[in-house]
């Protein structure tokens, strides 16, 4: 049988599969089952019973866990009124004002929480009461939340860098460093969209509160030297060498235990449901990892990821029509699918393609990321619109179209990424 016709079979199976409400992690091994059992010699079950035992007990996998476990911690404190209250006094004089502390809030978040939706439902609950009481614009609101939330995968430590490191085998620590000025450049950008349309329609912009002295704007920044110190922490073991990826996990646990037993808000009650929630989180990603390794091996001995990797390397595609092709491809399938499954369905067929293209998979894997972050406000399957349409109760259209610009402003980012690689590969280099 024809690799196209083997093709063929495999994606109807998955789509049937998927459509029929099979979780996603079973369905992926559901796949490989039929792929292997029919086009391979190689006993499927055996296949399968080591390779899931395999992808599931990674020791670089652990910070996973620990990284969700973190976020559920942070996302019970107070630390998003603290971060408003020590942002608000610096942004007042911006165009734009106190819209900035979503860019700031988001930014900062991310860099302790690994996940684009506890990012958007943290920074949420601190500064939409906030500004919907000063009179700012509802749709600036959601949108500039909504875009600026998507930083949570970008920013680290980030749990799909972390499925991506795993996937790909490269060092997860690498693909941290890389994320940071690209993290800081769409931070940047999105600030400056703000700018422009407040100068544009200065009457949509509140007036400005009582401008603080430049001390009193140092006193309330105290209020952000808990998540400063706790991004420092986990950052920063990272960057001078002093710990792996899952070892500043476990210090980023640490911290965010004191932290919350620091502002009163750790408990039995509260230790439980962090736990609870980040075991419940890391479950699924863990299945949907084990039915991806095993689809990738599937997908190995039947041969599809080499003849597509030959069949795209013969058309000597050049790099910029190949990632714009992939680029597209990802954006379709964010339509549909989330973050971590885009990743773990494509990489055993992609990365071969990419690697024979002489792509650097740091690169690629920041290029990645990105596209899965426009995803997170792509409907139907955007995440971030699911978060923000139940904090607002508005329809999921009005959400789509409010955070629009900022699908544009990531494809900006993209293509100044492909136009400057060292943005994402200078800081890894410097490790």
């Amino acid at each position: 049988m024809s690799d196209m016709w083997i093709t063929s079979l495999l994606v109807l199976s998955l789509f049937a599969l998927l459509g029929s409400g099979v979780w996603i992690g079973l369905t992926l091994a559901g796949v490989a089952w039929i792929g292997m059992q029919l086009f391979s010699s190689r006993p499927a079950g055996d296949a399968m019973a080591l390779t899931i035992w395999g992808a599931s007990s990674s020791w670089t996998l652990t910070a996973l866990p620990l990284f969700v476990w973190m976020g559920e911690i942070l996302f019970r404190t107070k630390l998003s009124e603290s971060m408003f209250r020590g942002l608000a006094p610096w942004v007042n004089a911006l165009p734009g004002r106190l819209l900035h502390t979503n860019i700031l809030g988001c930014t900062i978040f991310a860099a302790v929480s690994g996940s684009s939706a506890a990012t958007c439902a943290t920074v949420g609950k601190m500064s939409m009461p906030e500004l919907s009481q000063r009179g700012y614009p509802a749709d600036k609101i959601v949108g500039s939340l909504g875009g600026a939330s998507t930083l949570g995968l970008l920013i680290p430590p980030s749990i799909i860098m972390i499925v991506y490191g795993v996937a790909a085998e490269v060092s997860i620590a690498k693909l941290f460093m890389a994320g940071v000025l690209p993290g800081l450049m769409l931070a940047a950008l999105f600030s400056g969209y703000l700018m422009i349309w407040a100068l544009l329609n200065p009457s949509k912009v509140p007036r400005a509160e009582a401008a603080a002295t430049f001390g009193r704007k140092l006193y309330e920044s105290r209020h952000l030297i808990p998540v400063v110190a706790l991004i420092g922490g986990v950052i920063g073991s990272i960057y001078s060498g002093v710990a792996t990826a899952t070892e500043a996990a476990a210090i980023g646990v640490v911290g965010a235990l004191i932290l919350s037993a620091v502002q009163g808000s750790l408990n039995v009650r509260t230790f439980l449901d962090a736990l609870i929630g980040a075991t419940r989180l890391y479950c699924m990603i863990a299945l949907i990892l084990a039915g991806a390794a095993f689809l990738t091996l599937s997908m190995g001995y039947i041969g599809l990821p080499r003849h597509l990797a030959e069949w795209v390397t013969g058309m000597n595609l050049s790099p910029v029509v190949l990632i714009l092709a992939l680029a597209l491809f990802y954006m379709l399938l964010g339509c549909f699918l989330d973050g971590i499954s885009m990743i773990v369905l494509t990489m055993g067929v992609i990365l071969p393609t990419v690697a024979a293209a002489g792509i650097d998979l740091i690169w690629f894997g920041i290029f990645v990321v990105i596209v899965v972050e426009m995803a997170q406000i792509t409907p139907p399957v955007g995440f971030n619109l699911f978060v923000l349409q139940g904090m607002t109760q508005r329809q999921i259209t009005w959400i789509a179209r409010v955070t629009a610009p900022y699908f544009f402003l990531m494809a900006l980012a993209l293509a100044l990424l492909y136009a400057f690689p060292q943005i994402a590969l200078w800081l890894p280099s410097r490790m």
